[in-house]
């Protein structure tokens, strides 16, 4: 098994939407919504996304996901694929490769970004003009949502303890239980909500917002009092 670790993402994301001007992403389609600071694993097998991974690697640059509104993920030419308008950019964090051509790739959720012109390469690769969301401020979850914070805790400590075995963790530490920002996108990784309910919540834009419906969420299923 060979793995390939690339320098510190924070580098890699200065190198891209400097002064949050509009600028080509090559993008990695999904059924699925990536959070910043989520971890995303992907077995990558396609050549397209191969060149796409190599790519990053050598030139230490993240590629965007962003979640499919129709269409598949697999296949060459997806003419019928529809993407949604806000993705997050992927920084990868490792690859590994135990068979000849196919990679498992961890990357880490960077900053949020909108999309315009997506449009397939004669390879099947998509790319789009992305332009790079503000960084969204750190705001402590309100008292009244405390709540969700001590069962986020809770679920953390459970998850860690069940994969220890496996070497594996749920998040990406550190956890920062005082940023409701990052709070909600945990919760928003973890809850049984449909993908449609993920994206409206990653173009929220509050972060307080974000984990004040949460919350709700959480009480109407009476995960919390």
């Amino acid at each position: 098994m060979s793995s390939a670790r690339p320098r510190a993402a924070a580098g890699a994301q200065a190198s891209v939407g400097a002064g949050d001007k509009p600028f080509l992403l090559s993008l990695f389609p999904l059924g699925t919504v990536l959070f910043p600071e989520g971890l995303l694993a992907l077995k990558v097998f396609e050549a397209r996304y191969l060149d796409l991974i190599s790519t990053c690697l050598r030139e230490q640059i993240p590629f965007g996901v962003v979640s499919l509104r129709e269409g598949s993920e697999v296949g060459k030419k997806s003419d019928a694929a529809s993407l949604e308008s806000v993705g997050t950019l992927a920084h990868v964090i490792d690859v590994d490769s135990d068979q000849p051509g196919i990679l498992h790739v961890r990357c880490r959720g960077g900053r949020r970004f909108t999309l315009d012109d997506p449009r397939q390469a004669a390879s099947g690769l998509w790319q789009g003009q992305a332009t790079v969301l503000p960084e969204p401020t750190l705001e402590a979850p309100l008292p009244e949502l405390k709540g969700s914070v001590t069962a986020l805790s809770t679920a953390i400590a459970n998850l860690t303890a069940t994969l220890a075995d496996k070497g594996g963790a749920p998040f990406i530490e550190p956890y920062r239980f005082d940023d409701a920002g990052w709070v909600a996108d945990r919760w928003c990784e973890l809850l049984p909500i449909s993908l449609a309910a993920r994206q409206k919540l990653l173009e929220l834009d509050d972060p307080e917002l974000r984990l004040k419906l949460v919350d709700d969420f959480l009480r109407q299923r009476k995960v919390i009092d």
